[in-house]
């Protein structure tokens, strides 16, 4: 299974570490391999929250082909007016079997134009942005994730784990996702 992160300037920490720890650590108790990948719009390595400078694996403009693609959430006021960014979300989602989103993460999809008609979710002080500004969406309040078909997004920050968890029970079973939530030390209730 390989799946990729998609990361930029400002992104919000746990929205991409803590889904690329469940996958990580999910990939000991598989039989499958599971490969996650960050992405970002260059090589160059980016500067998340706080000043954490991480490397990611690819570019947008060369990686592997994905069984799930993941955008996290952060300070996506810019990175969503980039239209190099949007293009290939676009094309990349096309040719993806599943998609996800980390809280604000979802505002890159709904702006590349992906998701409209879906239910979705983000952090709670960014609904009402998010309705009002993509009004083509069904925005569910007080979820810490919502599954439509093959999109999948979550809340804020740790509900991204719960999201994540969830995605390994339904691609590998309980078992597995509870050995997961287990081994990481996370008080997880399907």
């Amino acid at each position: 299974m390989e799946i990729g992160i998609f990361i930029y300037d400002n992104v919000e920490v746990l929205d991409f570490c803590g889904p690329f720890e469940v996958f990580c650590t999910a990939n000991r108790f598989t039989e499958q391999h599971i490969n996650v990948s960050l992405i970002a719009p260059t090589h160059s390595p980016v500067k998340a929250r706080g000043g954490l400078s991480v490397n990611p694996h690819y570019s947008i403009h060369g990686h592997p082909k994905f069984d799930l693609l993941i955008a996290a959430g952060g300070i996506h006021t810019g990175i969503i007016k980039n239209p190099t960014v949007l293009r290939w979300l676009a094309e990349t989602a096309r040719h993806t079997p599943a998609c996800a989103s980390v809280c604000t993460g979802v505002f890159l999809f709904a702006q590349a134009g992906i998701i409209d008609g879906k239910k979705v979710t983000t952090h709670w002080s960014d609904v009402s942005d998010l309705q009002h500004s993509y009004p083509e969406l069904e925005v569910i309040k007080n979820q810490r994730f919502v599954v439509d078909q093959n999109f999948t997004s979550s809340a804020g920050i740790a509900a991204g784990i719960d999201m994540s968890l969830s995605i390994i029970q339904s691609k590998f079973g309980k078992d597995i996702a509870h050995k997961t939530a287990r081994q990481m030390d996370y008080d997880w209730l399907p």
